[in-house]
């Protein structure tokens, strides 16, 4: 059986891969949210925004140089195993598979079947039935080809970013900013600096939060034609895409709805539209995020078992996972184990609480990932690199400082919950040295050590 992946995927491939995870459903939620930690001030929460943005671009920039210098399946995990070694590598591995990646699918299937339920009526028996069935959808199109399931990323991520840009065009150019928009109603950030400064910084975090997943395209850099110039290239001008995107929207929103009125919208997007189209434009909107969620579920399972096939290649989880499919050239049973979990998360509900509490473990890997570009330019000081970093070392710099920031902030505002993230995550070191003392018994069997 071949243990090859095909490499399928071009420049078109790994742009619409990073739109389309990383826009799901937190455009349509996040900026009301925003506004309130910046008191309503439009102008310093498109900037947020923007920073944001920025500092996201920055990841791109430095995974793009190490996803150029060694395109292999894995990405990220491939960078801090190369640099700082197996252990923690596989820790990021293993709150991946538990929690994050899988969380992350669960999650957008949870919220598929919820706004399904304004569009059609559905029991909470069948809301579960729909979030599992749409996971088996995800999972059946991405274990028949890497090249089919790109298809379908690339039609569906087209589809929602035409409707949005669209739909914010409209509302910028028809808006009148609703009743809130009056004189006074953004407060002047100018006359309180040191207020400014601090809710500045909360909304960084969470927009940050709005712009995770570009990273996972860094799995699928194994399966990337002519990597050394499209890899770079895709992550770059998708995470740039990501920011002109997620600022048109904005501004559409504060436009229809006014400041005041967006901040307080639980459901910003829906009552935008709502507010210039009428009542019965929320349910395209609401089939637009149906769209939307789907797509990013569907990058992440294009993209996360890479992380898994991986892992089992250097022997520290299920050799099962890094066999390729024969007919279908996909790491098939990586897809399908990442998947069911997804499923049994989904159907339970309980993993959801869970899910906050870990989910910020990943921004640490995140740091380190960042942070493993120094150590290939030291150890490979003569390598080719197809792509540099532009910047180096402030781009990088910046990059792993504002992942840091995110670890830190939760850390000092909510310990208890980064508290139950750090002990999933620490579970991982036994089961790590299970495995690898399992790997060392199987090569001695076979007289390879």
């Amino acid at each position: 059986m071949s243990q090859t992946l095909r490499r399928t995927l071009g420049l078109k491939d790994l742009l619409l891969i990073v739109v389309g995870t990383v826009i799901g459903s937190g455009i349509f939620i996040v900026p009301a949210t925003t506004l309130q930690q910046t008191g309503n001030s439009v102008t310093v929460a498109l900037l947020v925004w923007l920073v944001a943005g920025v500092l996201s671009l920055l990841g791109a920039l430095t995974y793009g140089e190490m996803g150029a210098a060694n395109p292999d399946a894995g990405g990220l995990y491939v960078y801090i195993r190369d640099a700082f070694g197996e252990l923690p590598a596989f820790l990021y591995g293993w709150t991946a598979l538990l929690v994050i990646a899988s969380g992350s699918v669960a999650t957008l299937a949870v919220a598929f079947s919820a706004y399904l339920g304004q569009i059609v009526p559905i029991s909470g028996t069948a809301a579960k039935v729909v979030a599992v069935l749409m996971i088996i959808v995800t999972m059946v199109i991405n274990v028949r080809g890497t090249r089919g399931s790109a298809n379908v990323q690339n039609w569906t991520t087209g589809l929602k970013v035409t409707a949005l840009v669209v739909i914010s065009v409209v509302l910028i150019v028809v808006g009148s900013g609703g009743p809130a928009a009056a004189p006074g109603a953004v407060p002047a950030p100018a006359s309180h600096p040191a207020i400014s400064f601090s809710m500045f910084a909360t909304a960084m975090i969470g927009v940050l939060w709005a712009y995770e997943g570009w990273q996972y395209a860094t799995f699928a850099a194994g399966e990337t034609r002519d990597p050394q110039r499209t890899f770079p290239r895709g992550i770059i001008i998708g995470t740039a895409c990501i920011i002109g995107i997620y600022v048109l929207a904005n501004f559409g929103y504060v436009a229809a709805l006014g400041a005041g009125r967006a901040a307080q919208s639980p459901r910003i997007a829906a009552d935008a539209v709502g507010a210039v189209l009428g009542p019965m434009a929320g349910k395209v909107i609401a089939a637009i995020i149906l769209v939307s969620m789907f797509s990013a579920a569907n990058g992440l399972t294009l993209t996360a078992p890479r992380l898994y096939y991986a892992m089992s290649r250097d022997g520290v989880f299920f050799r099962k996972l890094a066999e390729v499919h024969p007919r279908f050239g996909t790491p098939a049973f990586a897809i399908v184990a990442c998947s069911v979990w997804a499923m049994c998360l989904a159907a339970t509900g309980s993993f959801e609480q869970l899910f906050t509490y870990v989910v910020f473990v990943g921004w640490i890997f995140y740091a380190l990932g960042g942070l493993a570009i120094f150590t290939y330019r030291r150890r490979q000081p003569n390598a080719i690199r197809p792509f540099k970093v532009p910047g180096y070392p402030v781009t990088p710099i910046l990059f792993v400082a504002s992942a840091l920031a995110v670890v830190v902030n939760t850390v000092v505002t909510q310990p208890g919950r980064a508290a139950l993230g750090l002990i999933v995550t620490v579970v991982g070191v036994p089961v790590f040295f299970v495995w690898r003392a399992n790997r060392t018994r199987a090569n001695r069997r076979r007289g390879d050590v």
